[in-house]
């Protein structure tokens, strides 16, 4: 029975120190990352959509890292070293911003896009499983609501890209 309750309390600790700061960090790099990339390849620039979303990878694992680090000292909750889940958090953030983003050193801009867009379909897919399988919810939820907020993202960058495009020329 003590080896149970060990057990079961690693696995706990290994949910609040290790996945819940990687899963927080890959799905915002993954997802607030999609509007500025997208939207600037909307413009048909491969170099500006690869410069804003690494730009945009950076900054945002940087900002995630630090509000992950800043947001617990680790002792009221449990939660281990605000420096490490900082870590791993603004880790994650970078990665699941990059990813999307490494299309873009392609010339060819629809070869990017379609590659970008698999990229993301992917990435949003492993998002949705690590949520099912570590935070105990249903498969088809997990992928509803990742892939909800995915689209909202990428349709808000594309339309707002065309809509300030226009008042700027």
């Amino acid at each position: 029975m003590a080896l149970i309750k060990k057990t079961q309390k690693q696995e706990e600790q290994f949910l609040l120190k290790i996945v819940q700061p990687a899963l927080l960090g890959f799905m915002d790099g993954s997802i607030s990352t999609l509007a500025p990339v997208f939207g600037f390849a909307v413009s048909g620039d491969t170099k500006t959509a690869f410069m804003a979303g690494t730009l945009v990878s950076v900054g945002a694992g940087i900002s995630m890292g630090q509000a992950e680090a800043i947001s617990d000292n680790g002792e009221l909750t449990g939660r281990g070293s605000p420096v490490i889940r900082g870590f791993i958090t603004g880790l994650a953030t970078f990665v699941g911003g990059m990813l999307h983003t490494l299309p873009f050193l392609i010339n060819d801009i629809s070869l990017a896009k379609d590659i970008a867009i698999g990229v993301t379909i992917i990435e949003l897919s492993i998002i949705a499983v690590i949520k099912w399988k570590y935070m105990k919810g249903k498969l088809i939820s997990s992928f509803w609501q990742v892939y909800l907020g995915g689209g909202i993202v990428v349709f808000a960058g594309i339309f707002l890209e065309k809509i300030i495009s226009k008042f700027l020329n």
